[in-house]
């Protein structure tokens, strides 16, 4: 007897996993991280190879100031998809906030390099900055 392999969660999991994502969403654009983070509990547990579940998670983590655990959710879409320049972005900014401001001007450089959006330039200029002040 051949072993198969086991089924994946049914279509009403799927869809509860699916709304949790979708209400993050909503909580996160309402300014309120703590309870978007709390939506999205079942879609990490279940998805936890997308990359956009952790970019959602590293996005409420740095808005209610978790910086570490922001660091680790942006690198874990790194790592998922290294192509990702808002994640590199947003890692460069929970670095900039922990005041790793060499490691931020990296991060925010090559995400400026893959797409020149203004707030990344912006970004980078400030991390430059602060650098600077500090080395005079």
């Amino acid at each position: 007897m051949t072993s198969q392999p086991a089924p994946g969660p049914g279509p009403r999991a799927r869809n509860r996993v699916f709304e949790g994502f979708r209400r993050a969403e909503l909580l996160l654009a309402d300014r309120r991280p703590l309870d978007a983070l709390q939506a999205l509990l079942p879609a990490l547990e279940s998805q936890p190879n997308a990359p956009s579940v952790h970019l959602l998670a590293g996005r409420a983590y740095l808005d209610s100031a978790q910086l570490a655990k922001a660091e680790e959710a942006f690198c874990r879409v790194l790592e998922l998809d290294p192509a990702d320049h808002y994640a590199r972005f947003a890692l460069g900014k929970a670095l900039q906030r922990q005041g790793r401001l060499g490691e931020a001007k990296g991060q925010l450089q090559m995400a400026t390099v893959m797409d020149p959006r203004p707030e990344y330039q912006e970004a980078l200029g400030e991390v430059r900055a602060r650098i600077a002040r500090i080395t005079e």
